[in-house]
């Protein structure tokens, strides 16, 4: 039986080598972007709808798995100088 699309992450050899030198500490600064790329993008389907019509369950697996994606985007957007700034005038 295939498995369902929603639980489908796609990867190649490249991507696989990538997470593997990022979690190895030994990643190129072309393996980091790689491997943050394919965590978001494939991983955590971040740009993927989060809704399946005829399953409840895989649309609530879809959005916990989106949800992932995200935060780690919201991480990388945020504005850490104006954060430190704010919490210092405090």
């Amino acid at each position: 039986m295939s498995e369902h699309y929603c639980f489908r992450a796609e990867y190649d050899d490249a991507d696989a080598a990538a997470l593997q030198a990022l979690e190895q500490g030994k990643a190129t600064e072309q393996q980091q972007k790689r491997a943050l790329t394919w965590i978001i993008e494939q991983g955590a389907a971040t740009y993927q709808v989060a809704w399946e019509p005829d399953s409840e369950r895989s649309s609530s697996f879809q959005a916990g798995r989106r949800y992932v994606g995200l935060q780690i985007i919201k991480l990388i957007k945020l504005n850490l100088q104006a954060i430190r700034s704010k919490r210092n005038a405090n």
